[in-house]
C-alpha cells in the first residue's frame, strides 16, 4: 500500500505533543496489542525512567576504572553493540517469517532480525556469547528458522528477509561458536543440518558445484572470487569443527579439505591472494585494485585466513617473512581499521612470536579510531562490530578465530575492569599500567601464569581474575 497522512494540530497551550507509534510486521491488530502491552500509559517521564533502568541493567554488566573520557567512549561502544539484533516478533509470539507467512513462537521465545553477519561474526557475536548468553539461544534459533524456509542460513538479514548485500554465510561461525561454547536450548542436530547444508547447497554468491569442481571460486564464473574463497573456506572449517564434535568424521574430513581451498588462490610469485580464472590463469592486481575482492584491496585480504594461521604463515615463507609482511601492512598504511576483514590482523603477531607488536598496535588503534566525538568511530559501526573490536581490545583479548574457543591476548587499556558473567564476576586487572608501561610482561589466570599469548574461553569464564603485569619493556611468554 502507499498510505500518507498529514496531521495539523491547533494551539497546545505550550504543552508538549505526545504521540504513540506501534509497529508490527504481522497486522494492525498485533500493532495495537504491542502498544497496549508496551506503552499502556501517557507518562513520558516514566517511559524515560524505565528505559534508563533497562539500559543500566545491560551497561552495568561491565564496570571499568577510568577517566570520564574513557568511560564515555567505553560505554558508548557497549551501547552500540546492544542496539541490534532487533526483536521482530510481536508480544503474542507471532512473527512474519522469511517466506512471508505468519508463524507462532513457543512460549518465552523471541524472533530476532538485523543480522549484519559479515561484520558481526568476528567480534560482536562472541561478545554476546560472553555478556548476553541468555539472548544467544534465540539469535541462533532465529537464524535456523530462515534455513527452514529458504534452505540456507542468513547471509545479511534485515527486517526478517535476506538482502544478500555481503558474501559468505557467516551465520555458520555464529552458530558453531555458540554450540561449541555450550550455549543451551539449541537443537544441535537441527543446527548441524543447517550449517552443513548451508555449506554444500548453492545459494547467491555461493555456487557449491563450482567450489567443489575447482577448489576455489574462479573470477570469470563468480565475482568477488578471492574474498568469497577465503571466507567460505573459513565457514567450511567451522562446520568441520562441529562435525568433529558430533563424531561425524566423514563430514569432518570432507569439509577440512574445503577449508584448505584458500591455498589455491595464493600466488607465491606475487606474494598475495589473487583472482584466477577457471583455466588457472592469474589476474594480477595493483595495490588499489578491488578486482575479485569485497570492499578492499589485495592487502585488505592478505591475512584473511582465520582457520589455519600456521598454514598461512608457512605459505608466506615462515614466521619472519610473515612478520615482515605484517610490518609492511601497518607501516605502509595498508591497514584499514574502518572495515572488518582486517580486524584480527593486529593480533597476528602473537602467532609469529612477536606479541609486543600486537600490544603496541592495540594501544595505537584504540586511541586513533575511538573518540568521544560525533565521528568518534572510524567508519560505519556495522551493527556493533567496530565497537566490539574496541571493547575486546581494551579488555585485553580478542576472538581471532570464532569457533575455536581461543582468545588471543592483547593489551588491556584500563587498570581494572569487572565483567558480570552468568554465575560470577570476572576481574581484569592491569598492574603498573601507564602511558609508558604499555607492554604485557606476564599474565596470570587465577594466579596461574599463562605461558603463551592465548587463553581458552572456558578457562577464562571459569576464572575469577585475569591479571596482566605491565612493563615499559616488551615481555616474552
Amino acid at each position: 500500500s502507499n498510505l500518507h497522512a498529514m496531521l495539523r494540530f491547533g494551539k497546545l497551550n505550550e504543552k508538549p505533543l505526545i504521540c504513540k507509534v506501534a509497529l508490527s510486521p504481522v497486522s494492525t491488530d498485533n500493532a495495537q496489542l504491542n502498544l497496549k502491552q508496551e506503552a499502556s500509559h501517557w507518562d513520558f517521564n516514566q517511559y524515560t525512567t524505565d528505559a534508563d533502568r533497562l539500559w543500566e541493567k545491560e551497561l552495568e554488566k561491565i564496570n571499568i576504572q577510568g577517566t570520564d573520557l574513557q568511560k564515555t567512549i567505553f560505554y558508548t561502544a557497549l551501547y552500540h553493540t546492544l542496539i541490534q539484533p532487533n526483536t521482530i516478533s510481536d508480544v503474542n509470539g507471532e512473527y512474519m517469517a522469511a517466506d512471508y507467512t505468519t508463524r507462532q513462537l513457543s512460549a518465552n521465545e523471541i524472533h530476532y532480525t538485523t543480522f549484519s553477519l559479515w561484520d558481526t561474526f568476528r567480534g560482536a557475536h562472541p561478545l554476546y556469547t560472553l555478556l548476553n548468553a541468555d539472548r544467544v539461544t534465540d539469535f541462533v534459533k532465529s537464524m535456523i528458522r530462515q534455513y527452514e524456509y529458504y534452505g540456507y542460513l542468513p547471509v545479511w538479514q534485515l527486517w526478517g528477509q535476506d538482502n544478500y548485500c555481503m558474501i559468505g554465510n557467516h551465520s555458520i561461525p555464529v552458530i558453531v561458536d555458540a554450540i561449541l561454547k555450550g550455549i543451551p536450548g539449541i537443537d544441535i542436530e537441527k543446527a548441524y543440518e543447517a550449517v552443513y547444508n548451508s555449506s554444500v547447497i548453492s545459494h547467491p554468491n555461493s555456487p557449491f558445484e563450482v567450489w567443489e569442481k575447482y577448489g576455489y571460486m574462479p573470477e570469470n564464473i563468480q565475482t568477488q572470487s578471492v574474498s568469497i574463497t577465503l571466507e567460505q573456506a573459513f565457514d567450511d572449517w567451522c562446520v568441520a569443527q562441529m562435525a568433529k564434535s558430533l563424531g561425524k568424521m566423514e563430514d569432518y574430513a570432507h569439509l577440512m579439505r574445503f577449508s584448505g581451498n584458500y591455498k589455491n588462490l595464493y600466488n607465491p610469485e606475487k606474494g598475495f591472494f589473487l583472482p584466477r580464472n577457471y583455466d588457472g590463469t592469474w589476474i594480477d592486481l595493483d595495490d588499489n585494485s578491488r578486482h575479485g575482492l569485497t570492499e578492499g584491496s589485495k592487502w585488505t585480504y592478505l591475512f584473511c585466513v582465520l582457520q589455519d594461521i600456521p598454514g598461512m604463515i608457512d605459505l608466506m615463507g615462515g614466521p619472519q617473512a610473515f612478520s615482515d609482511k605484517l610490518d609492511r601492512n601497518f607501516e605502509e598504511d595498508h591497514y584499514k581499521h574502518d572495515n572488518e576483514p582486517g580486524h584480527h590482523y593486529i593480533y597476528l603477531y602473537n602467532y609469529c612470536n612477536e606479541p609486543w607488536k600486537t600490544q603496541e598496535l592495540v594501544r595505537k588503534h584504540v586511541k586513533l579510531n575511538y573518540k568521544d566525538t560525533p565521528d568518534g568511530v572510524n567508519g560505519n559501526d556495522d551493527c556493533g562490530q567496530m565497537s566490539a573490536w574496541y571493547l575486546f581490545s581494551v579488555m585485553g583479548f580478542y576472538p581471532v578465530t570464532p569457533g575455536s574457543n581461543e582468545f588471543a591476548i592483547g593489551a588491556p587499556q584500563f587498570s581494572e575492569i569487572k565483567i558480570r558473567l552468568k554465575d560470577h564476576d570476572l576481574l581484569i586487572k592491569a598492574d603498573n599500567l601507564s602511558e609508558e608501561n604499555k607492554y604485557v610482561q606476564s599474565v596470570f589466570l587465577d594466579g596461574k601464569k599463562i605461558l603463551k599469548p592465548f587463553v581458552d574461553y572456558f578457562d577464562l569464564i571459569g576464572a575469577k581474575e585475569i591479571r596482566f603485569v605491565m612493563n615499559h619493556r616488551p615481555g616474552v611468554y
